[in-house]
């Protein structure tokens, strides 16, 4: 059958293709996607050609936030049925390495994730009508459920595991500083975990009302109004928790003058080196955790999308059809008119 394909060939050199998919075999199952996210890896990779030392060496599908209906089934698949609605996982791990017996799958050695430079040859992406995935890495979403919030349940799991990096959240007061797809979705995990209190900051206005709907107690427009975070710094900070978003140095030093002595800081936005104040951090005793990937916790993402527990509709800013993916890529970095751009494959 044949499908069209969302391929970069290089920085500023996206093309849509057309090439032949092949029936599904042993556990696979074919899918006909229906949405798919756009994520900051993805732009990182269109518009500067790679992400730090991980560059683009040879025609890559993008994508890895995806949901489709499932049209065919290998022989070995089991589970899963033809005409069913899945959220896919992008995520497969190998299961046998150091790691995974560990359960750190998310570190695994010889992790194949969808839309990923980082191996050679790259791991091909989900930007397309049609692809073969693994049984494992589909997961059933009822008819009630849209099929682009469903496609939304892989930035959801690396919030959730953010969140879960931070420790219980039952009654504290966090700072989440940026306000992209997510941060947004890092306010809406951390009001399932309890948090009391969730300021969110960032330079646009647009942002910062999606973040007050996915769950934000309070938002500031930095821009504007930083010196509405100054009243945080009292007594040597307020925040118990800090989601540092936005990988932005001076979301970095507000992080760390707003934490409390003890607080935490989970870096969750990705970036090259940054300045870090380890003046203030070493004297408030403040531990600084990292976050990567996700794994059990794409599954619990699908739950809570599927059974309404987190509405990530307001996150969605806008769909285009996938014969416009260059025209969403520039919609999507334009941080005062979107928070997650998808495109649909509808066809």
């Amino acid at each position: 059958m044949q499908t069209r394909v969302c391929r970069l060939y290089g920085q500023d050199d996206l093309r849509i293709d057309s090439e032949v998919t092949s029936d599904p075999v042993g556990d696979e199952v074919l899918i006909r996607v229906g949405a798919g996210g756009v994520c900051g890896s993805d732009m990182h990779y269109y518009f500067e050609g790679g992400i730090g030392q991980i560059r683009v060496r040879e025609p890559i599908i993008l994508g890895h936030e995806a949901a489709g209906t499932i049209v065919a089934l290998g022989p070995d698949a089991r589970g899963l049925s033809v005409g069913q609605k899945v959220a896919i996982n992008p995520s497969h791990p190998c299961g046998t390495c150091s790691y995974c017996q560990k359960n750190l799958q998310q570190h695994c050695l010889n992790m194949k994730f969808f839309g990923s430079a980082m191996p050679m040859p790259h791991i091909q992406g989900a930007f397309r009508d049609l692809v073969n995935v693994r049984a494992g890495q589909c997961y059933s979403v009822g008819d009630q459920t849209d099929i682009g919030n469903a496609a939304c349940a892989e930035p959801l799991a690396v919030c959730l595991h953010a969140v879960a990096r931070a420790g219980d959240l039952t009654g504290k007061k966090v700072l989440i500083t940026g306000a992209g797809p997510i941060g947004s979705l890092c306010a809406a995990a951390a009001k399932v975990a309890g948090a009391a209190e969730i300021v969110v900051t960032d330079l646009q206005d647009f942002a910062l009302d999606v973040a007050r709907q996915m769950g934000a107690t309070r938002t500031i427009n930095i821009a504007k109004a930083a010196d509405e975070l100054t009243l945080y710094e009292k007594d040597k900070g307020q925040f118990d928790v800090c989601l540092e978003c936005s990988a932005a140095p001076a979301a970095l030093r507000t992080a760390i003058s707003t934490l409390r002595p003890q607080g935490i800081l989970v870096q969750v936005g990705v970036a090259g080196e940054m300045p870090v104040p380890f003046n203030p951090l070493v004297a408030k005793e403040i531990t600084i955790t990292g976050t990567f990937r996700f794994h059990a916790e794409f599954g619990q993402a699908v739950r809570m999308i599927d059974s309404g527990e987190i509405d990530v509709t307001p996150i969605i800013t806008q769909t285009f059809p996938l014969e416009t993916a260059k025209e969403a890529f520039e919609i999507a970095r334009d941080r005062s008119k979107s928070v997650k751009v998808q495109l649909s494959f509808a066809s």
